[in-house]
């Protein structure tokens, strides 16, 4: 199988960040990274506008598991194992599911799908996820009953909640993140917004979508103390890098994710999300 430029041109960060540094410190960085572990966070978020009938909505967001060297698929299944014994409403995954060559993801994905949440379990793919075999990571969440969402809307219903969860596909730049997200639109209204990229927000709050979830930026991965925000991902351009943004009455959540690109994390700890959606006080 021949591979695009983009693979090769990873395939080298993949020598330079990941396994060298590792090779190089006696394989101390990655034990040190694997003590640190994965934080499970809990965190509520109030949205303007956000859907009477889905207050309370618990939203399970994982992202950027990078699985490979640094985190193996019996890694990301205790993760998601983890996540799911909180008993979220719905799963949402915002990609870079794997870290450059695609592999048997069928026990990740089969323990992501054995949550069973009422409201949906979503996946978008991110950037490392297009890099060796898009189709075999897409096709894999499909055959566990994940639903794959490309540029599309799927609603989701539970007795009396309705919930319309949109996702698009990879985009790098912000007019290419607003294509996709404009052409998701069109299926109709968006509850809840999946992108790997942050920079769909623009067009997502132009849109009044009240929720985006995205992840992408790893918070850089090395932060200032209580600074999230203040961090290398910023550094490369990455504005909305961690945490929670607004813009007028759309919020965005950016996580900084589960695994890694290279095996340092400092101040930064990685993370996977139970976000509980409450209608804006006052509404």
């Amino acid at each position: 199988m021949s591979h695009s430029f983009q693979y090769h041109r990873a395939k080298l960060r993949h020598l330079f960040l990941t396994w060298g540094p590792n090779r190089l410190s006696g394989g101390r960085l990655l034990q040190r990274r694997r003590t640190e572990g994965v934080e499970l966070r809990d965190l509520q978020i109030h949205v303007p506008g956000w859907p009477e009938e889905l207050e309370g909505l618990r939203v399970a967001h994982v992202s950027d598991l990078h699985i490979g060297d640094l985190m193996t698929v019996d890694d990301a299944t205790r993760v998601i194992e983890r996540l799911g014994a909180l008993q979220p409403d719905v799963v949402c995954n915002t990609g870079d599911v794997v870290d450059l060559d695609c592999m048997d993801l069928s026990s990740f994905f089969q323990a992501s799908s054995a949550i069973n949440p009422p409201l949906g379990n979503f996946l978008v793919l991110g950037n490392h996820d297009e890099l060796d075999d898009p189709a075999s990571v897409a096709a894999q969440a499909e055959a566990a009953g994940i639903t794959v969402l490309r540029n599309s809307v799927s609603t989701s219903r539970d007795g009396a909640r309705t919930l319309r969860v949109g996702g698009i596909e990879w985009a790098r730049t912000p007019s290419a993140c607003h294509d996709r997200v404009s052409e998701a639109a069109m299926s109709g209204r968006i509850d809840l917004l999946l992108s790997h990229n942050p920079k769909a927000f623009d067009q997502a709050a132009r849109l009044g979508i009240p929720l985006t979830l995205a992840g992408h930026t790893h918070g850089g991965q090395i932060a200032h103390k209580n600074r999230p925000n203040a961090n290398l991902a910023l550094a490369m351009r990455h504005r909305r890098s961690a945490g929670l943004y607004e813009k007028g009455r759309s919020r965005l959540y950016v996580t900084v994710g589960a695994g890694d690109l290279f095996p340092l994390r400092m101040n930064c700890p990685a993370e996977v999300m139970l976000l509980r959606i409450h209608r804006h006080r006052g509404e």
